[in-house]
């Protein structure tokens, strides 16, 4: 088997086809691991609180952070299952709230409703008319997930530094895969190129229903005489009318406090940086139709309102502050970034769920952002099912 990619999701699916007894090489262009998305994430462990009941995510969220978590205590990886508060910060909010607690409790997540007063006892510094108490919500290293990963794989061929060049059917069945090195031939190949993902399933012949569109979300952090303010996860209660959370605060293991991200469209697939540009990456995305009807529904004034928060740390601050009072422009300093591969629809619609197409011999995860890394065990062992059945 080949995987391309060497995220969390390639390598959990490279090692759950390794437990198989299956020969497994895994294709990596970057010089490290987790390079990505992986690298790059808020680190947290997700409970299944925001999705439809009985979609992917939501079944594969609530078995992979236990999944997850046990890997992790297993291979001496730190991780924190210190909950989150989903916060009302307006009477207007809380049916919103309702909404959301009883999305938790039919995907069997363990959530309850709270008062404000109830609030402040886990948050003292948190405003809201009333939360939802999430207790499996957790904080984790997922970079040294991966790291605990590659050591399961010590038997398999892992190839960092080696993008792939061409793909093509092989003559006696399976697969061949082009790299700058050699042609890699196998039964098998399973696409979990993130970013990339997309042109991969090009370069292997589909044509595939969704086109990765890239979107940057911003941190800061708060000062480390300010990071007594969040003492846990503190979330606002999302708009089911945009596609993503909004900005929140994240206390970090070694003690940090995240706060983000925002989101805004990236001007390369690898784009952290306003400065980072692909005229390549800017041309697909201008493209196809799906962006334009995007943004003739987001643009204005949702997409405004985030391209100026990003360029303003006043407005980033006044974002946070509506959760936590207390945090000011000055008690917050520019962190990383992070890029979501997000698969859009040629209608423009945000693909919601996990997205895996098939090919005779092949597997492409198109769509798996958030909290693709919380199922990461979950997603390989649905993966490794599809191969070995055909």
């Amino acid at each position: 088997m080949v995987v391309v990619g060497g995220g969390i999701l390639g390598l959990a699916t490279a090692r759950e086809l390794a437990v198989r007894g299956l020969a497994v090489t895994v294709l990596e262009k970057e010089d490290r691991w987790a390079a990505h998305q992986t690298g790059h994430n808020s680190n947290v462990v997700h409970a299944g609180l925001y999705y439809a009941p009985g979609s992917f995510k939501a079944r594969m969220s609530v078995a992979g952070n236990r999944s997850i978590v046990e890997y992790a205590r297993a291979n001496g990886v730190p991780v924190d299952l210190c909950g989150k508060l989903v916060v009302a910060t307006s009477e207007a909010e809380l049916p919103a709230l309702r909404v959301l607690a009883g999305r938790a409790e039919a995907n069997g997540v363990p959530a309850k409703l709270i008062s404000a007063a109830e609030a402040r006892s886990y948050e003292p510094e948190v405003s809201c008319v009333a939360a939802l108490r999430v207790e499996s919500t957790g904080i984790i290293d997922f970079p040294a997930v991966c790291a605990a990963l590659v050591r399961d794989l010590r038997e398999a061929d892992l190839r960092l530094s080696t993008p792939v060049l061409g793909i093509r059917p092989a003559r006696s069945g399976g697969v061949e895969v082009a790299t700058g090195q050699d042609v890699v031939r196998a039964d098998a190949l399973v696409n979990c190129a993130g970013l990339h993902s997309d042109r991969i399933a090009r370069m292997a012949g589909l044509t595939p229903k969704a086109r990765i569109v890239p979107f940057r979300g911003e941190y800061y952090e708060l000062r480390p005489s300010r990071a007594h303010l969040v003492r846990g996860l503190i979330y606002p209660v999302p708009d089911a009318s945009l596609p993503f959370l909004g900005v929140h605060l994240t206390r970090m293991l070694d003690g940090t406090v995240h706060a983000g991200p925002n989101a805004v469209l990236a001007l390369r697939r690898e784009g952290y940086r306003w400065r980072d540009v692909s005229v390549g990456d800017l041309l697909d995305t201008a493209r196809f139709p799906g962006t334009w009807r995007l943004a003739r529904k987001y643009a204005y004034p949702i997409g405004l309102d985030e391209v100026l928060r990003s360029l303003s740390q006043r407005r980033f601050a006044a974002s946070l502050a509506k959760l936590v009072p207390a945090v000011g422009q000055d008690d917050i300093v520019r962190s990383g970034a992070g890029v979501r591969a997000q698969a859009l629809l040629p209608d423009g619609s945000m693909v919601q769920d996990f997205l895996i197409e098939t090919a005779p011999n092949q597997v492409h995860v198109l769509n798996a952002p958030s909290p693709a890394a919380t199922c990461a065990l979950e997603i390989g062992r649905h993966i490794a099912d599809r191969v070995t059945a055909g």
